[in-house]
């Protein structure tokens, strides 16, 4: 119990190497992206026995039969508490109500230890009295044995039988020679376990300072990145202005963009359409004149004397009815122009719309400059409040008393360890003495069972059964010898064997039923942890001892369980009660100063996206006019033929029935006029078809920009004016809304960076896994795996083969008879039995 006891004390000591705060959860926030860098131990946590691991459990089921019972917490409260009072009262009435609950408890030890004790005081007496009895040739001293019938039989009976026994004796010596060899081969790996436990306190002591100044640097890391920020601040606030006005201003902008190219689209339409106009009014004259002149032509030709003979008279009254139609379309002159229109146009464009856009723009776009200048003084103020953060960090973590308190654990350390490496030594030496008991236990025990079986191997293979008791062989009789040697010897020895087992059990079986199970449990540190037992003026035992603060809950199952769980000293031992660091670092107050500096930052932005002119400028366009043209006429005329005739086909025909005239002037002057006409559809029609293309074209482009041309203007004005309110009324807010996130985003780095520097002491800097698991090696694997575990199986296995030699020397007690050779025996016939005596005797 003092062994637990101190070894949980340790975990006290250790945890007065640190300090930090109280976190605010158990858990880091996901968002964080510091990692404490991991720390690697050289000790396992858990301890596997290996298959011998068997055989202990074997031992365990059997402590559990012996003693069964849950472990008493209450009694062991009591007993506690007795032990502290400077003279106990064995009269009392709750003294004796606490030994007999004692009793109760061990009734099933008490009872295995009457049973030896009964062994050890009878067997001595029982051997003595057997040898005086023999020596008196009785108790089958005397040389003589009566033959009966079933004799075979139970000679064989006995045979089988101690063989059995003999089987089940050298089981038990083997488990006595492999706990035995257990307990040797453990000791030696002592040393080992306590350099790596050692080496883990080490790295605790070596690496928290390394911790420490982990955090601090990534102090740095969080600052770069809220200096990166306010570096940026054009892009990171300024563009988020900008983001956030930008989709109720550049659908505007665009618009009013569209239509000032429209305009130009409609200057270019119109200064086409009205030359085009121009060009068909002359064209179309050239035309009409050239089909007069054609006309006349043709008239004269066919004033020639053959047009008035047949048949050459039909075919001129044909051309001369077909001279009608030979003209030009009239309408094609009549088509108004468009002169005021393009006036008006010329007039918009006098004002640069385009221009005052792009204006529009360039304000919007020029808000993350306009911020970053407006903002610069209270950037180097909040430079200035981070870097004073950083001196504050600074100054909290140099007032942690780590390192003098880390250089005094580090002198118990080295002292515990150097007491342990003196002691070991010892240790070892009696470990020696304790192996060589063992061994020699083992090997009595061993001698003597190879006595039995050398016994039945000399008896059953020397036996004869033609042979009588008076005649029976060497061999046989030489077993027989063996078998009461073997008997002389346990009687001799065994109870001195008892006195071992029964001393090595009560031991054994009380540490592991009151120490390992129960530690193994955590039943043991509830029983610790009882208010005032310890100490009747602690409540709790723990932090009275750490802090003399008695009424704070720390307990020692707590502080176990939390350092298994790999938790922070500063979190396992509540230390935020000596030293809070909350309180120290006080994140509201430095996010609070960060808060006050960017209530300064004032931006103002003047945005105006198209002044007087432009809209002015808008409306002349939606009045000039081209939304009223009549585009029908134009579109009208763009249909029709230049002339009242394809006049290639007129040629053709005029050509074909030229060739049906006789030879002559006629025909001749026929076919030139039919080429002169193919040369006024060249001349004259294609152009005149090529301009009408123009027309149509420009006619469409005017059609498109005029169609509904004021309802759009006023709905870009709607909308510009939506845009400009947006503008006068919400920028404020934008700016301020922006302005609080931006000072969230650069407060939530260090807020974060803060809170994890709580939690990482909390939590993770000085990790006391090192201590619980230096806790455990002192008692879950040093004494209870290496030491008590193989002391149990020692017990268990000689005990078993002590216990079963009292059937093995009654068996060859008996089976001696059979084997050894008589010095006379009675024979058996039909009449009467004559006594035969051993003629060697003679």
């Amino acid at each position: 119990m003092a062994l637990v006891l101190g070894s949980l004390l340790l975990l006290g000591l250790c945890g007065n190497s640190f300090s930090g705060g109280q976190p605010s959860s158990t858990d880091a926030p996901k968002a964080w992206n510091y990692e404490l860098p991991a720390t690697n131990y050289e000790t396992q946590d858990s301890h596997k026995a290996g298959p011998i691991g068997i055989l202990f459990e074997l031992v365990h089921i059997f402590l559990y039969v012996v003693q069964p019972r849950d472990f008493p917490e209450d009694t062991l409260r009591k007993v506690i508490q007795k032990a502290y009072e400077s003279k106990i009262d064995y009269d009392k009435p709750e003294t004796v109500i606490l030994g007999l609950k004692i009793v109760y408890y061990e009734a099933g030890i008490i009872l295995c230890c009457v049973l030896g004790l009964l062994f050890i005081i009878l067997m001595p007496l029982v051997g003595y009295f057997f040898c005086m009895c023999r020596c008196c040739n009785k108790c089958g001293g005397e040389m003589h044995q009566r033959q009966k019938e079933n004799g075979p039989f139970l000679r064989k009976c006995f045979a089988i039988s101690l063989l059995v026994i003999c089987i089940i004796i050298s089981i038990g010596i083997f488990y006595g020679f492999v706990a035995n060899h257990q307990v040797r081969t453990r000791i030696k790996r002592s040393r080992k376990l306590a350099d790596s436990n050692f080496k883990d306190l080490r790295t605790l002591l070596n690496e928290t300072p390394e911790q420490i100044k982990y955090i601090l640097a990534q102090y740095n890391t969080t600052k770069d990145k809220a200096f990166t920020d306010l570096n940026s601040i054009n892009s990171v606030l300024g563009g988020g202005i900008l983001d956030r006005l930008r989709p109720n201003i550049i659908p505007v902008l665009d618009e009013i963009k569209s239509m000032a190219t429209a305009i130009k689209e409609t200057k270019e339409a119109l200064e086409n359409m009205n030359s085009t106009l121009k060009s068909l009014h002359q064209q179309s004259t050239q035309l009409s004149s050239s089909l007069t002149s054609m006309k006349t032509s043709l008239r004269s030709s066919l004033n020639d004397p053959l047009c008035l003979v047949r048949p050459s008279s039909e075919i001129c009254n044909s051309i001369r009815l077909s001279l009608s139609q030979l003209n030009s379309n009239p309408e094609l002159r009549q088509l108004p122009p468009v002169d005021a229109e393009l006036d008006n146009v010329n007039n918009v464009l006098r004002t640069d719309l385009d221009g005052l856009v792009q204006q529009g723009y360039q304000s919007l776009n020029d808000i993350p400059d306009r911020v970053q200048r407006q903002t610069t003084t209270v950037v180097a103020g909040i430079k200035r409040v981070l870097n004073s953060i950083g001196s504050d960090i600074d100054n909290v973590t140099q007032r942690l008393p780590i390192q003098d308190i880390l250089s005094e654990f580090s002198v118990y350390v080295n002292n515990t360890e150097s007491y342990i490496h003196r002691n070991l030594p010892t240790l070892e030496e009696y470990d020696s003495y304790w192996w060589l008991g063992g061994l020699v236990i083992c090997s009595l025990l061993t001698l003597i069972v190879i006595f039995y079986y050398l016994g039945l191997l000399c008896g059953v293979c020397g036996y004869d059964r033609h042979a009588t008791p008076t005649t029976r062989g060497c061999v046989s009789n030489t077993g027989g010898v063996f078998l009461m040697v073997g008997v002389g010897l346990s009687f001799l020895f065994c109870w001195i064997l008892m006195i071992i087992v029964v001393l090595t059990f009560v031991f054994g079986a009380n540490v592991e039923k009151l120490i390992c199970e129960p530690y193994t449990s955590k039943e043991l540190f509830q029983v610790l942890d009882t208010p005032y037992l310890l100490n009747e003026d602690w409540e709790y035992y723990l932090s009275g001892k750490l802090f003399n603060k008695s009424k704070m809950k720390l307990t020692f199952e707590q502080v176990y369980s939390d350092c298994k769980k790999n938790r922070g000293t500063y979190g396992t031992l509540h230390l935020q009660n000596s030293f809070n660091i909350s309180e120290r670092l006080n994140i509201n107050e430095h996010t609070g100063s960060i808060s006050s500096e960017l209530e300064s930052l004032k931006v103002n932005l003047n945005i105006f996206l198209l002044g007087a002119a432009g809209r002015k400028n808008l409306q002349d366009f939606a009045a000039c006019g081209i939304d009223r043209m009549n585009y029908d006429s134009y579109l009208a005329q763009t249909g029709k033929s230049p002339a009242g005739v394809n006049l290639l086909s007129f040629a053709y025909d005029l050509e074909a029935k030229a060739n049906s005239l006789p030879p002559g002037n006629l025909r001749n002057s026929l076919k030139r006029d039919a080429q002169t006409i193919k040369t006024i559809h060249q001349q004259r029609v294609l152009p005149i078809e090529q301009s009408l293309s123009t027309l149509y074209q420009s006619v469409k482009i005017l059609q498109r920009t005029g169609n509904g041309l004021l309802e759009r203007v006023t709905r870009i004005l709607a909308s510009l004016d939506f845009a400009q309110n947006f503008i006068t009324n919400n920028t404020s807010s934008v700016i301020i809304e922006e302005t609080k996130k931006y000072g969230r985003t650069i407060i939530g780095y260090f807020e974060h960076y803060l809170q994890w520097i709580e939690f990482s002491i909390s939590e993770k800097v000085a990790s006391c896994k090192p201590v619980a698991t230096a806790l455990d090696t002192a008692v879950d694997v040093f004494l209870c795996s290496y030491i008590i575990d193989p002391l149990n199986l020692f017990w268990f296995g000689i005990g078993k083969a002590t216990v079963f030699l009292l059937p093995a020397l009654i068996f060859a007690v008996k089976l001696a008879k059979y084997y050894r050779r008589m010095d006379s025996e009675d024979v058996y016939d039909d009449v009467e039995t004559i006594p035969m005596k051993n003629p060697s005797q003679h």
